[in-house]
């Protein structure tokens, strides 16, 4: 299921605002399903962070509030969790941040994979 541009914008929008890339951010990493294609927005869904020839496995979660759909992914092994932040087309900041929302077991749709603008220490 193919996710319409106006709810990817809605989603990514929602999430934090104040979270603008610039022309010269250079990605860290790259988002993506466990298999090296798109993110399923779905509670649990396998996505990977891979870092050159480093990836760091972890799990989607889906939180919503109202209209708003957020996004968190969660390295295996670790508490934390960083929502999807839009830095632009295709493009995210991980940020850490306590979910807000109620947990749902599907979002939206699909993303393709995110260029990824702050990659968190792992």
């Amino acid at each position: 299921m193919k996710t319409p541009t106006f709810r990817r914008a809605l989603l990514f929008a929602a999430v934090i605002a104040c979270a603008h890339a610039h022309a010269d951010d250079a990605a860290c990493g790259v988002l993506q399903g466990a298999s090296g294609n798109a993110l399923t927005l779905r509670e649990g869904e396998r996505a990977d962070l891979r870092q050159g020839d480093k990836a760091v496995h972890g799990a989607l979660h889906v939180y919503r509030d109202g209209a708003v759909y957020r996004v968190y992914w969660q390295p295996d092994g670790s508490p934390e969790q960083y929502v999807l932040a839009n830095a632009g087309e295709n493009s995210v900041r991980l940020v850490s941040t306590p979910p807000r929302g109620a947990k749902v077991d599907a979002g939206p749709g699909t993303l393709p994979p995110q260029q990824v603008l702050s990659c968190p220490a792992l």
